[in-house]
């Protein structure tokens, strides 16, 4: 499993094998077994590449899950489990992971040298388990599991649009105004399509003039003065600061989101998970979200 890794990191049987000081020839033998091991081909090899297949791919992301967890293991038999160590696999939203997340990981990753991370930004909700996660940043409210959730702050939903927009069609006064209004809809997973607002007012039927799949490009779109966007309050945080952007609409908004750093709850919490969850809870709650 480690050769496989690190083939599929090099993305060479020759550089894998000086990097492990094996020969290429037992690289190569390792592969062939594993493959016939588990009855799936893993790497597609031409006379300038190796690249994983899907399985492989697939595969390759368990047997990192499987060496970090053998690694734990033997450093806990050790006496040395206090000590972060080990691969350590975190994930996030898309833009919340780009623009915070992965800062907190490199200062984490700087603070513990034996630590190897690992960032997977989805906007979408994923298995902790199934995946091999340890730490996920959750925006949401959260279902019931044994899972552990520490609260480290909230984010609001808001419609913006650029003061161009607002000088040639006005201001909304209330959500029922939108309908008058050129809308922005984001389809991304994680977006309702529908922008509801405080419980005593009922869902705008929108006619939006134009859908986008994702955050960036709607927030862009409304940044150009075309149209109004619905957005998560840090997505367009800069561009408020900016002044390229301005919420309306504020006395009408939901209750704001929740922001969880969740972990899977167990008797033996490694200490790479531990000393993250530290760090990225009294970081997040700093920030003006």
């Amino acid at each position: 499993m480690r050769v496989l890794v690190k083939v599929a990191e090099t993305a060479s049987f020759a550089q894998a094998a000086r990097q492990l000081h094996m020969s290429p020839p037992a690289v190569t033998r390792a592969i062939a077994f594993l493959e016939e091991a588990t009855g799936a081909r893993l790497f597609v090899r031409s006379t300038r590449s190796v690249k994983l297949t899907p399985s492989g791919s697939r595969y390759a992301d368990d047997c990192r899950r499987i060496l970090s967890d053998i690694d734990e293991a033997e450093a806990s038999a050790g006496g040395s489990h206090s000590t972060a160590s080990g691969m350590l696999t975190i994930t996030a939203p898309v833009l919340f992971g780009q623009i915070y997340i992965v800062p907190i990981m490199t200062d984490f990753l700087s603070m513990h040298p034996a630590v190897t991370g690992r960032v997977l930004l989805f906007d979408r909700m994923v298995n902790l388990v199934e995946e091999g996660i340890d730490v996920a940043i959750r925006i949401g409210h959260l279902q019931d599991s044994d899972q552990q959730a520490i609260k480290v702050g909230s984010v609001r939903r808001v419609v913006c649009g650029a003061p161009a927009y607002f000088k040639r069609h006005g201001e909304p006064a209330t959500p029922a105004d939108l309908a008058q209004h050129v809308t922005i809809v984001n389809t991304g997973s994680s977006a309702p399509l529908d922008w509801h607002f405080s419980p005593n007012h009922t869902p705008v039927k929108l006619h939006p003039r134009m859908y986008c799949n994702t955050v960036d490009a709607s927030i862009a779109a409304a940044v150009t003065g075309w149209g109004l966007s619905r957005t998560l309050s840090y997505q367009v945080a800069e561009h408020l600061a900016a002044g390229r952007l301005r919420i309306v609409l504020e006395e009408y908004e939901e209750e704001p989101l929740p922001i969880h750093v969740v972990h899977v709850e167990g008797r033996h919490v490694s200490a790479k998970t531990r000393a993250f969850v530290d760090v990225a809870v009294r970081k997040i709650k700093t920030l003006r979200l």
